[in-house]
C-alpha cells in the first residue's frame, strides 16, 4: 500500500527539491495537479483532500488557506512556511530537538517544518540549555550566513542578475524582529529572545549559523569538552547530526559555507579556548536541504512510518 503526497507549492523552490527527493520512491505515490489546475480552489481541494500526507511550500496566508480547505480528519500535514511554527495544535517539526520528540512527531497530524536558521541554532543551544551548561536567562546571540536560494524567487532572481547583484555578503534582519525569532526562542528554553545577526552570502545554497560563548562569564565556567559532550550525547547515533571530534576542529583554519554540501546533513563544530573562556558553536547545513527540503522528507518518512532516511541526501 502506497501513501499518497501532495505537494502544495511543488514549483517553487522547496517544493522542486523535495519532488526531486520523492522521485522514484515505489512506497509513495505522488499526486500532481496539470499547470492550468495549480491556482484553481476546486482541483487544489480536491488534491489536498485526497493525499495522505500533504506538504505545504506556500506564503503564510496560502498556508493557512490550504489547511481550510481539507475538510476530512484524515489528511496529515507539514507546513513548510512560517505560519504554524509556534501556533497552538502544531508539532515542531525538528526530531532531534530534544529525547522523546521524534515519537510526538511521530504521533501529529499537523507538523510545522522548521526554519533553515532555527534548525541549526536549536541543535547548537537546546542539548546545552537541558544539560543545564547554558542557563535559560543567558543573553545569546546567533549570527552567520546563507546561501541567496533561502530567500526564494525574488532573492535568487536579484543575485543572478550581474547587473543587480547585491554585495557577496549583505547583513538583514536589521531591525531584530526577524520571523525565525519567535521559534528560536519558544523551542530553545531560553527565557529571552537570542539576539539575532543574519546575513545573506554570494552562494546560492549552504549556510553557517554560529553561537558564541563567553564561557567565563558562565556559571560554572564550562569548558569546551562539556559543551562538546552534551552536544555528542545528544545526538549519539543520528544518521543526519554529527558532532565533530574537538582535534578535527582544532585542525581546522575555517569553515566554508557549502561545507555540507547539497546534502541533508547537520555538521555541528566547536571552538574554543579553555584559558580565555570562550568559544564558538558552528552548525554547518544546506539551507535547501536539512534547512527546508530535507526536513520536509524525513518529517514525511516519519508521518508514513518509513525508514527516516530514506530519500535523504546523506
Amino acid at each position: 500500500m502506497t501513501t499518497r503526497i501532495f505537494i502544495d507549492g511543488g514549483h517553487g523552490t522547496t517544493g522542486i527539491e523535495i519532488g526531486d527527493r520523492l522521485a522514484g520512491r515505489s512506497e509513495l505515490s505522488l499526486i500532481t495537479l496539470d499547470e492550468k489546475d495549480r491556482k484553481d480552489a476546486g482541483a487544489r481541494r480536491d488534491a489536498l483532500n485526497a493525499a495522505d500526507i500533504v506538504i505545504l511550500c506556500l506564503p503564510d496566508d496560502a498556508a493557512r488557506e490550504a489547511v481550510s480547505l481539507i475538510d476530512n480528519d484524515r489528511t496529515r500535514i507539514i507546513d513548510a512556511s512560517t505560519a504554524h511554527r509556534v501556533a497552538d495544535g502544531w508539532t515542531y517539526g525538528f526530531p532531534e530537538l530534544e529525547p522523546g520528540h521524534r515519537e510526538r512527531l511521530a504521533n501529529s497530524r499537523y507538523v510545522a517544518n522548521p526554519g533553515c536558521w532555527p534548525t541549526g541554532f536549536l541543535a547548537l543551544v537546546r542539548p546545552l540549555v537541558l544539560a543545564g551548561l547554558l542557563p535559560a536567562d543567558w543573553p545569546v546571540t546567533v549570527s552567520g550566513a546563507s546561501g541567496y536560494s533561502g530567500g526564494g524567487k525574488a532573492m535568487i532572481a536579484d543575485y543572478e542578475d550581474a547587473a543587480t547583484a547585491p554585495s557577496a555578503f549583505r547583513p538583514y534582519g536589521l531591525t531584530l524582529a526577524h520571523k525565525h525569532v519567535p521559534e528560536m526562542t519558544r523551542y530553545s528554553g531560553l527565557a529571552h529572545p537570542p539576539l539575532f545577526a543574519p546575513a545573506v552570502a554570494n552562494a546560492y545554497r549552504g549556510m553557517i549559523v554560529e553561537v558564541p560563548l563567553q564561557l567565563r562569564a558562565m556559571p560554572g565556567r564550562p569548558q569546551i569538552a562539556d559543551l562538546h559532550a552534551a552536544l555528542a550525547a545528544a545526538y549519539a547515533g543520528s544518521p543526519i547530526v554529527t558532532v565533530a571530534p574537538l582535534q578535527d576542529s582544532a585542525r581546522l583554519s575555517g569553515l566554508p559555507i557549502e561545507v555540507v554540501g547539497a546534502t541533508d546533513r547537520l555538521d555541528l563544530f566547536l571552538f574554543g579556548n579553555d584559558d580565555s573562556g570562550q568559544a564558538r558553536l558552528i552548525a554547518a547545513l544546506d539551507n535547501l536541504g536539512k534547512g527546508a527540503a530535507g526536513a520536509a522528507v524525513q518529517n514525511l518518512n516519519i508521518l508514513a512510518g518509513l525508514p527516516e532516511t530514506a530519500g535523504l541526501r546523506l
